[in-house]
């Protein structure tokens, strides 16, 4: 099998990077932006001038013209002692034409027309009666030629024809050009530099965070990213490190809630196994028997109940919107309470409900019947024999509010923020005995958050622990 060197494997990493598309792509916008420039400046330059030279022309050509109209006869030697009167009229050829075509002038020594007909285009459009201007730059130097006709009487006695040639100009023109094009080269070069850095720069912070990425894929959730700057990126550093600080909280209460849940778990399927293995191995009378098949009875009841409480707590985890419907807040409340009665009369506690009408909320109807399930069942279970538990139910503004007091043995301050916690127990002792794990006060938690709701917990006057529920209202 052929193997890839480091170089090589850089190398192709690089033709197929972000980076490298990036700094093509600026290199192609700047140079077709200098290209266009440099087209833009030459024709602007070119263009302004032969302009001049059409109106520096054209301002010979009239000047000659109306130098000439007042000549009865054109001839060779009026035309040479005219066009010789009149100053700063040079230009590298002139020619003078009857209007037959035919040179009545010409101010070259060599190749001279005079005499004969002349068929330049520019000199047959003006016997036509136009003025014409014709000017080219052929990189040596700019030819600029004029052409108008001799009127008088509205008929075109002859023609005027002038051209001037100049290397002057064209030199400046190639100069231009040419400053144009070092600078543009430059520019270029300096654009693909900067190009490189800042698309190198880029990419170098984003594999910094492709690298954290991959480190928190492996479960790495206490890795930060140190990206500087106040851009985009570092924002996105930031976003990033925000998220790992997130899933590392998480996966941390992750851990400790399957420990827990395990350890509750293992408690009652040990006692099973305790009481099962017991009566297998020991000869035991029918009531001992029967005594030890009532007791994994009542830890199998408590298991399911375990499982039921981590089941509610997985379908809250999930953040699955259930229909929310407008419920009765005391019908609830009277519910639960017919519901406990029982219970409470069992040790004595009187069950006491003050409930105002009219209190409405829009929830989940088994979330609230949960919520003050729960709360009531704590406030019997850890009550004192012969305690009450009261329930009042009023209107508070745009609020329906629930208390649940009881004359218990309460809870101690330095626990208050803990309580809501998932298998945080106050007295372990007294909630095993109880069959509690730690689970209900954090459903209550969670189901109130979920139903826009508010839960606070705070010491009775005498004794004990009064829980106040907010829900907000519903008005038609």
């Amino acid at each position: 099998m052929d193997t890839i060197s480091k170089p090589e494997k850089k190398l192709s990493l690089f033709l197929r990077s972000s980076q490298l598309r990036f700094a093509i792509a600026y290199i192609l916008i700047t140079a077709a932006v200098l290209f266009f420039l440099n087209i833009y400046t030459s024709s602007t330059m070119r263009r302004m001038i032969f302009n001049a030279q059409q109106q520096s022309l054209g301002e010979k050509a009239k000047l000659m013209t109306t130098a000439l109209l007042p000549v009865d006869n054109l001839s060779s030697s009026d035309m040479e002692l005219t066009i010789n009167s009149l100053d700063d009229l040079r230009t590298t050829r002139t020619v003078v034409t009857n209007a037959a075509g035919v040179a009545l002038y010409d101010s070259l020594d060599v190749d001279n027309a005079e005499g004969t007909r002349v068929s330049f285009p520019e000199l047959s459009t003006a016997l036509d009666g136009q003025d014409v201007f014709y000017s080219v730059y052929d990189g040596g130097a700019i030819e600029s030629r004029v052409s108008m006709p001799l009127m008088r009487g509205g008929k075109v006695r002859g023609a005027v024809y002038l051209m001037q040639r100049s290397t002057e100009q064209a030199a400046l023109i190639d100069a231009l050009q040419t400053n144009v094009l070092r600078i543009s080269i430059a520019l270029e070069i300096g654009v693909i530099l900067i190009s490189l850095l800042f698309s190198t720069a880029f990419s170098r912070r984003l594999k910094r965070i492709l690298d954290s990425i991959r480190k928190m894929r492996e479960g790495d959730y206490s890795h930060k990213l140190q990206l500087r700057g106040h851009d985009e990126l570092a924002h996105l550093g930031r976003e990033f490190n925000n998220l790992a600080e997130r899933l590392e909280e998480s996966e941390q209460v992750r851990r400790q809630f399957v420990s827990d849940a395990s350890h509750e778990l293992k408690t009652p399927l040990a006692s099973i196994k305790l009481l099962s293995d017991s009566i297998l191995q020991n000869d035991m009378d029918i009531n001992t028997e029967r005594e030890f098949i009532g007791d994994i009875g009542r830890e199998a009841d408590r298991l399911g109940r375990l499982s039921q409480k981590l089941l509610t707590l997985t379908r809250l985890d999930s953040a699955v919107e259930e229909e929310r419907e407008v419920v009765d807040a005391a019908a609830t409340v009277r519910k639960v309470a017919r519901m406990l009665t029982p219970l409470a009369d069992l040790r004595g506690i009187t069950l006491d409900c003050v409930l105002a009408e009219g209190c409405t909320v829009k929830t989940v109807e088994d979330d609230l019947y949960q919520v003050v399930f729960n709360l009531t069942e704590n406030a019997i279970k850890y009550n004192r024999d012969g305690g009450s538990v009261r329930l009042d139910l009023t209107k508070d503004g745009t609020n329906v509010v629930l208390t649940v007091a009881d004359t218990g043995v309460g809870i101690p301050p330095e626990a208050m923020e803990h309580i809501f916690e998932r298998f945080y127990r106050v007295d372990k002792a007294r909630s095993r005995a109880a069959g509690g794990a730690g689970l209900g006060l954090s459903i209550v938690h969670d189901m109130v958050a979920r139903n826009s709701g508010t839960v606070s917990v705070t010491a009775g006057q005498e004794c004990g622990t009064v829980f106040t529920i907010a829900f907000p209202l519903f008005t038609e």
